[in-house]
Order: C-alpha cells, then structure tokens, then sequence
C-alpha cells in the first residue's frame, strides 16, 4: 500500500512512513494511492467475529506488509482489551429500525480511544524498531487530547504536547489532559480558538528545520493510521445490522471531519452504505457546503457540543480531493483561497456526485438541548451527550423528510459518554451523570498545564525546552 498527499507534491509514502510523518511535507494530507477492495463474500465472513478480529482484517491492507502479521493481530487486541464492554463498540437500538452506536466506552470516554488506543502501540513499535524518538504534537477541541495522552503517556520514545483552547473544553476533558503525571506529557492550554490551536500544528509541521529537529508527528486526524482505526466500527455496525446484504445509513456528528470520512472509505473499500449524514451543531460551515457547495469560514461561536466548535475541517481536504479528481494541484488552489479568501466553491457537478452518498444537516441550540431532555426520556433514564444529542436531531429530520426512508437502518454515532459534559446533561435532563468508577477520583487529582499566548515562537520554544533529546 502506497500513500499520496492531497496537494501532490509530497513524497509517496508506505504505511510506515504516514504513520511517523502524519501531515504530509507539501501541507496536504496522506490517502491511500487505491482503495482496497473488499467483496461482499470478504464481508459475510467477518460475521460473528470479534472486534478485534474484524479490525486486523480490516486494516491489514492498508498497512501493506510494513508490519509482520503477529505483531499486528497483537497490537490490536491489547489496544481493544482496555474497552470496558465486551463488544468494544456496542449498538442500542432506540426505534423501530434507529440505533445509536456507543463509541465511548474506551479509557477517557469517547470515539477517539478507538483509534488513539491503536495509534499509541503502533508509534511504540515503529519507534523500536528504528531506535528513533518522536515529538508529537496536536490540537483538540476536547477529547482528541486526553485520548492521545492515554495512548501515548508513558511510552518510552515519545513525547507528546497537546494544545487545547483555554476555557473553551468542558472541565472533566481538560482534567483528563491536565491530571496525567507522565514526563512525557504535556498539556497546553492556548489563548484562542481550536482553529487556532489546529493552525498551530500545521505551522509547527511546516517549519521544515524544526519537523526534522523535534521529529514531529501527529495523532490529530490528519494522520491517516486515525482515520484507518476508524473504519473498523462502520463495519462492525453495519454486520450486526444485517451487512452488506442490508444497507445502513449513518448519522454522524462531526467537526474536524476525520469520523465521518472514515465512513466514506469504507464505503469505498465495497462496504454497502445508503447515506453519510453530516451533523453540526450551529457552526455549521460543513452543513452550508453540502446544501450549496460554498465552503466559507464564518467564525466559531461557543456551544454546548465544544468539540464541534470548528470552521476549519481539516479532513475535509481528504473528500475534496476525491471530489476533484485527485488533482493535487486543484486541491492546492482551493486551500490557498480558504487562507487569502475565506472560502471557496466547488463546481455543481462536484458536489452533485458527492451528494449520492453525503447529506446534511444542523442543529442549533435550543435543538440540542431539545434532544438531550427528548433522548433521557425515551431511553427511560439513559442519557447522552450535547454531541450524540446533536446527531440524534439531525437524525430526526433525515427521518421525518424521508430523506433516509424508514425500512433504511439509521445509525447515529454516539461519541462520548454523558459524564464528560454534565452540566449540559443535567441542565436538560435534572439528572447529573456520574463519572464511572475508573475516573471517580478525577477531580481529586492535582492539574499539570502551560497557559500559552497564541504565538508561534513561544509555543515553538516551549515545545524546543522541554522534549527530550537523549
């Protein structure tokens, strides 16, 4: 398996080499050169599987031989061990044919220790393996960091710096990022907005000296390994469901678009999907560009979803270069005009194909709040969070426009556990949910973090000071 950048004028690369290099050298973003493909027989057989069965089949392709069989299938099971249900990734049906896929039940409670678990072990072995020390660094709008630091916390050739913007995360996410005593880790809280944070590390990876200085590399989910772990749960949901002879759709909160496009490819490996539903809460850039093909910055406004609260959706580079053709240059054109104009259209035809499989849809405010107090209710006392609440009312209008017909299984990604934004949940539902029992003593725990100004050099130095360099 090789790997080209979204702007074409990075060095193709194998699994090995994205993996440690996560954004590529041009600015753009590592994709498979092909898609595998799977037939409908290589599906039928991952039936009755475990996860982690499923995961080494699925991601055995794209890792292309760089890693020896055993060592994967071993890495995988370890990482899905620290899960705290059996199926890893649960599916709760909460209608006649709706369910709500439960990706959090992970060491910090959420979707990102689906990948973030693997990622860790698969830094660890590439590392050892090349006698190399890494430098990571990444920007979170609220459960990325705390997910990469579990993954990454302790681990001998590693060093992990995490930015997040200072007062914008719920308190139980910066405490997961704060509360870690590993030397290797640090938490940064930076002045400004996740878009900031986000173009902190992208300008960290384009200094070239001091990438190669501090060996560099990413979790966020411009690393493609991210997007890879990923995949593995629309598999596993639509096989429960009756896949590939059945054909779910998904519904899927999303900011930074890295969730969301990890259906698409296994859309594109031959797994049979109806619909990618792309749901955002009021800072709907994402939403706006699939109703009329303008993708145009305007400005984050806080919500009760945080990890949302994003304009800049960095994997969506990822889709529009397959929407162009895998053109390279053109991707390199669209990006310049988002950083000197604000935004850019694509052209009718474009976005037309791409509407086969993507819809969309917003939820403000008062919809999600709406949707927390609507879903408690109809669970009989089971909550979920601002996010999940978020697709759930996306879902609710896909369903009653007919949009994704009612014998189409719908399936919405629930991405964190309620514990981790109980205000919101008890504002809306009276019910304030508990931390489980690994986490009860968090707010007991001493906090360790750098409170940063929004500027490249301190951040650049802060970072040059205190990595290790032995």
């Amino acid at each position: 398996m090789r790997y080209v950048s979204t702007r074409g004028q990075a060095p193709v690369l194998d699994f090995e080499g994205v993996l440690l290099a996560g954004l590529a050298a041009d600015g753009g973003l590592y994709v498979p050169e092909s898609w595998p493909q799977l037939s409908a027989a290589d599906w039928r057989a991952m039936r009755g599987l475990s996860y982690a069965e499923i995961a080494f089949r699925v991601v055995k392709p794209f890792v292309g031989g760089c890693i020896p069989d055993a060592d994967l299938q071993r890495m995988i099971n370890e990482a899905y061990a620290t899960f705290g249900h059996r199926a890893v990734v649960p599916l709760r049906q909460t209608g006649a044919n709706d369910w709500v896929l439960e990706l959090f039940h992970g060491p910090t409670l959420a979707f990102k220790d689906v990948a973030l678990q693997l990622l860790g072990r698969l830094f660890d072995w590439a590392l050892a393996r090349s006698g190399k020390r890494a430098t990571i660094v990444g920007a979170t709008s609220g459960d990325t960091g705390s997910a990469a630091i579990e993954g990454c916390r302790g681990r001998a050739n590693l060093d992990i710096f995490i930015m997040f913007p200072q007062g914008r995360v719920s308190e139980v996410q910066r405490r997961q990022m704060t509360t870690v005593a590993d030397a290797n880790v640090h938490a940064i809280a930076l002045d400004g907005t996740f878009d900031d944070a986000q173009a902190m590390v992208k300008a960290l990876f384009n200094d070239a000296a001091f990438r190669e200085r501090a060996g560099l590399t990413a979790v966020n989910s411009i690393n493609w390994a991210r997007v890879m772990a990923q995949i593995v749960y629309y598999v596993t949901a639509s096989l429960s469901l009756g896949g590939p002879d059945r054909t779910p759709a998904f519904c899927v909160p999303t900011g930074n678009f890295g969730d969301i496009f990890a259906g698409y490819a296994a859309a594109k490996m031959g797994l049979p999907v109806a619909k990618l539903i792309v749901a955002t809460n009021r800072n709907d850039i994402l939403a706006r560009f699939f109703a009329g093909g303008e993708y145009r910055k305007d400005g984050v406004t806080p919500t009760i979803s945080p990890s949302m609260d994003i304009q800049v959706a960095s994997n969506f580079e990822r889709l529009l270069f397959d929407m162009h053709g895998r053109d390279g240059a053109q991707i390199r054109g669209l990006m310049t005009e988002l950083d000197t104009a604000g935004g850019f259209t694509v052209s009718p035809n474009a976005l037309a194909e791409t509407k086969h499989l993507f819809a969309a849809g917003r939820a403000d405010e008062a919809a999600t709040k709406a949707m927390l107090k609507t879903a408690f209710a109809q669970g009989n006392g089971i909550a979920v969070d601002p996010h999940t609440a978020v697709g759930l009312a996306v879902a609710a209008q896909q369903r009653s426009s007919r949009a994704v017909p009612a014998e189409i299984p719908l399936v919405t990604l629930a991405t964190a556990d309620p514990a981790k934004f109980p205000d919101a949940v008890e504002a809306a539902t009276g019910q304030h949910p508990a931390l489980p029992p690994r986490l009860a003593d968090l707010f007991d725990r001493p906090e360790r973090q750098t409170k940063l100004p929004n500027d490249y050099t301190v951040v650049r130095d802060f970072i040059e000071n205190q990595r290790v360099t032995a």
